[in-house]
């Protein structure tokens, strides 16, 4: 990829007449907010951003980009958080926005199935399904901008994996355009489907680099008639732990989410983002956001107020409160959100997206918060995720007082500590963000051999030119 030049004008002509001039982007200040990756951490260059509106665009743009060994990075909405989305410095790399491919081309509430482009909006695809009277239960932080092909091509899991499942769970067809601009029309709406390899599942998850989602079915389900939100308070992590094998043994599949957080990413809230108010009186260590669900109308608060008492009586619960109303509930979800948000105001922070068994979470936040201390004393962890799922958002804040640039110099350091730490214990670099460029050379590191040699036969068969995302996951 390095020999590649960057396309001669009468190619960047051809290429733009597919998708017409209005939406070929040339001029450096309209392509800004394409080129930068959400943290900052990466900024690339392109010579033209394509924004095509159809399936039959998309097929064009990459038959000429085979033929003329044009390499190509999708994008969707361009919130990722491993620089997967973000085409190199060497300018020779088309971009390729996929966000007017924004059709919900069909709901089909009989067959629990939602059919969407590559570029709608989570959020909307979210409204779509109520407005049907179903639930499409995949939730994120950035859902308001992320798109489902984004989604798909990260395996995105967010906060209702617990109970639904990641990204690739929600998926029961694609629609994807190879590196050669065919179309393979894998839409089916079937549960069962026993003809073969299924195909789907090495396109999601792959960050664009085997062939690229322009739209696909999707699971729906039947809206909760009652949903129960509490936040409790929690010595540590193996409390949270308790309270969470209590919740399974008392409420079953009602748990529609179950979010651990610090007492530091509340006293940040404090600090920068005051309106995010801590609703219990005292402080605590560590809180748990418990979400539950139902289809049936009543018996769901009972359920929460005896999950509630029987932790608070086992100890693992010191104090607790259950929303009132769905304003209240919202309020809990922000102050879940804040801990992201807030991140950005105290000073650098080394970002880690762990996951380990869930048994092993306490362990590991006691072992890695150690480690990450020792080696940057002052350092201020915060370990906050998805304790349902195993997923350790572990973030490390730099010292008070520290230069920032100086410490995120640090980052392939203390993500050698942590990662060796997640290894320890089975577990995963990367549970839910991506591989992107972020955590490319670390896959040798961590994954089989024999998993990595599959992996790169998948890529020289469905993309020999290379030209599908270079640089990114291989």
């Amino acid at each position: 990829m390095s020999n590649r030049k960057t396309p001669s004008p009468d190619l960047l002509s051809r290429f733009a007449a597919i998708v017409g001039g209005k939406y070929a982007i040339t001029d450096p200040a309209e392509q800004e907010g394409y080129l930068v990756e959400n943290r900052g951490l990466y900024r690339g260059r392109t010579p033209v951003v394509l924004r095509p509106g159809s399936t039959a665009e998309v097929s064009q743009i990459l038959k000429l980009a085979s033929e003329t060994d044009t390499p190509i990075v999708p994008q969707g909405g361009n919130t990722g958080l491993v620089g997967g989305q973000t085409p190199s410095e060497s300018g020779a790399e088309i971009l390729l926005s996929l966000t007017r491919l924004d059709r919900i081309r069909e709901i089909d509430p009989s067959s629990n199935t939602m059919t969407c482009e590559a570029g709608v909006i989570l959020a909307k695809a979210q409204e779509a399904a109520e407005g049907a009277n179903r639930l499409f239960p995949l939730s994120l932080g950035a859902e308001g901008s992320c798109t489902i092909g984004g989604n798909l091509s990260t395996n995105a899991g967010g906060t209702g994996a617990l109970a639904y499942g990641v990204a690739r769970d929600l998926a029961l067809g694609l629609e994807v355009v190879l590196a050669d601009g065919r179309v393979w029309n894998g839409l089916n709406k079937l549960k069962k489907d026993n003809t073969g390899y299924d195909l789907k599942n090495l396109f999601i998850g792959a960050e664009g680099t085997l062939g690229i989602i322009t739209a696909a079915v999707l699971k729906l389900f039947p809206r909760p008639r009652a949903v129960e939100t509490a936040l409790a308070g929690v010595a540590s992590p193996a409390d949270a732990l308790g309270l969470l094998n209590l919740a399974n043994e008392l409420a079953g599949d009602s748990i529609t989410g179950f979010e651990f957080m610090p007492r530091i990413g509340f006293d940040f809230m404090r600090d920068y983002m005051p309106d995010r108010r801590d609703p219990l009186p005292t402080p605590h260590a560590w809180y748990v956001l418990i979400e539950l669900s139902s289809q049936a109308s009543e018996g769901l608060p009972e359920t929460m107020q005896e999950l509630l008492a029987e932790a608070a009586q086992r100890g693992f619960v010191s104090d607790a409160v259950v929303a009132k109303n769905l304003q209240q509930a919202q309020s809990f979800w922000r102050l879940r959100e804040g801990i992201v948000e807030v991140q950005k105001y105290p000073g650098g922070s080394i970002k880690h997206d762990i996951s380990v068994p869930v048994a092993a979470v306490p362990d590991f936040i006691a072992e890695a918060s150690t480690a990450v201390t020792k080696l940057v004393p002052g350092a201020r962890p915060i370990a906050f995720g998805h304790l349902g799922d195993g997923n350790v958002h572990f973030n490390v804040t730099q010292p008070e007082g520290a230069d920032t640039a100086a410490y995120l110099a640090r980052w392939a350091e203390m993500n050698a500590v942590v990662h060796a730490i997640a290894a320890k214990f089975a577990g995963s670099i990367s549970a839910e963000h991506g591989v992107g460029r972020l955590k490319r050379e670390l896959l040798p590191q961590v994954k089989d051999p024999v998993a990595l040699e599959m992996m790169r036969s998948f890529k020289q068969a469905l993309d020999p030119k290379n030209i599908l995302n270079p640089g990114k996951v291989l």
